[in-house]
């Protein structure tokens, strides 16, 4: 980011996961439903956990949700991770969702969540988090 471009926010983190709400993700007002979205920013977390953990991994928390702006249908939406701490067995990832409606020339956050993981092995067990290299 130059100086010219600080008042501009732009995305924290890799972008994990894009996907566009249909008709099918709303309320009867025409609304994307807020746990549609809480889905999409679970399976993009976990998608960050699993490649940390190095295999299976379970939601166990979600800190802190914030809905900053509505939602519309064929959004194109974009969720961006961001590993905040790893423990013995836990990862807390920020995730941040983006959205660039149909006729908007630039994004928009809509919500950031906080989503805390555990490594577990196959039986569904507690494990250790492997090093990080």
């Amino acid at each position: 980011m130059t100086t010219l471009d600080d008042d501009k926010p732009t995305p924290k983190g890799e972008l994990i996961l894009q996907i566009v709400p249909l008709p099918s993700d709303t309320n009867a007002n025409g609304d994307v439903f807020a746990g549609w979205l809480v889905k999409q920013m679970d399976i993009a977390a976990a998608t960050i956990a699993g490649r940390i953990s190095q295999g299976r991994n379970a939601t166990v928390a979600m800190d802190r949700m914030e809905f900053l702006s509505p939602l519309r249908v064929g959004s194109q939406v974009g969720c961006y991770c961001e590993l905040v701490d790893i423990g013995r067995s836990s990862m807390k990832i920020e995730v941040e969702v983006w959205t660039l409606d149909r006729t908007a020339k630039h994004p928009r956050k809509v919500t950031e969540g906080r989503f805390v993981y555990v490594a577990i092995d196959e039986h569904g067990r507690i494990r250790e988090v492997p090093e990080q290299s």
